[in-house]
This record gives structure tokens, sequence and C-alpha cells, in this order.
């Protein structure tokens, strides 16, 4: 279902800023799997974001993280996960063939381009994914408008 969606620039100027926001981001960002000094890099999390006519879903996939190490915060509109995952021990003579999984510290911030009613915000981590949902607000909602006819009987439009 497609909708016209009036033009607003300040949506777009939002948008261009989380866009740059990434890319910049990006630029100064480890390659994965770098390590640094020993002590972990910045990891990046991927999050998948959708919507209906009701909420926002942010889904992130975190796996071996202990729920209560994360931090979601949202304020102004802008959603943020933060955490860390730790480095397992690694035997001092063991040879590497491939080391691809990184740890470190990770912090992910996006601003929703709707009201967002933050009372009613959950969060549930199941099998190392975390599923957010953020009800929209009731003004920015879908509203069904009743079109009475000649005879005054309601018709739902």
């Amino acid at each position: 279902m497609s909708r016209i969606v009036r033009w607003d620039p300040f949506r777009e100027m939002i948008s261009v800023h989380n866009q740059m926001d990434q890319l910049v981001g990006d630029l100064f960002r480890e390659p994965d799997g770098w390590q640094g000094n020993g002590k972990g890099g910045h990891m990046r999390l991927p999050l998948d974001v959708s919507e209906d006519d009701n909420s926002y879903s942010v889904t992130a996939s975190l796996p071996g993280i202990d729920p209560a190490d994360l931090e979601i915060s949202f304020s102004e509109n802008s959603l943020t996960i933060q955490g860390e995952t730790q480095a397992e021990s690694v035997e001092e003579n063991a040879k590497w063939h491939l080391r691809e999984r990184s740890f470190g510290r990770f912090v992910r911030s996006i601003t929703l381009p709707a009201a967002v009613n933050a009372d009613d915000i959950s969060a549930d981590y199941e099998d190392g994914v975390l599923t957010l949902t953020l009800p929209k607000a009731d003004e920015v909602k879908p509203r069904i408008i009743a079109v009475r006819g000649s005879s005054e009987e309601a018709v739902a439009a």
C-alpha cells in the first residue's frame, strides 16, 4: 500500500543528517575484526527497522551479550543502544588460522521519523536477538473517518 506523503524539508534534512552521520562514522570506524591494543575496538551494530500503522520495530543481533549489559535509551525521538562484548580468554600459544569475531564497545543511535509514546517502549531479548517495539504517538497514527450518507448511517471509509 502506498500513500501520498506531503513533502517536509525538515524530514529530508533529518534523513540527510542521519546518512551523513553513518558515512562519517564509517570513515572513522576500524575494519571488522580489528583488535586494536588487545582491549577491543568498536563494533558495528547492524539494525533492522520497520514500521506498521501502530509502531516501529527495531531488531539487532547480539549473540553472547548478557541483556543486563545493554543500555537502551530514548530521548528527543532518538533511540540509542549501547553495550560491550567481552573477549574470550585466549591460550597464549594458540596459533590462529582465522579470527573474525570482533569484541568491544558498541553504540548505535537512530532518529525515528515520527513521534513515539516513550512510556510504552518495550524491549525483548531472546536467543541473542534484541527486539524493541516503539509505539507511535496517537497523533501520528492513521485515523479512520466515518462517512455519513444521506440516510444518516455511518459507513466506515
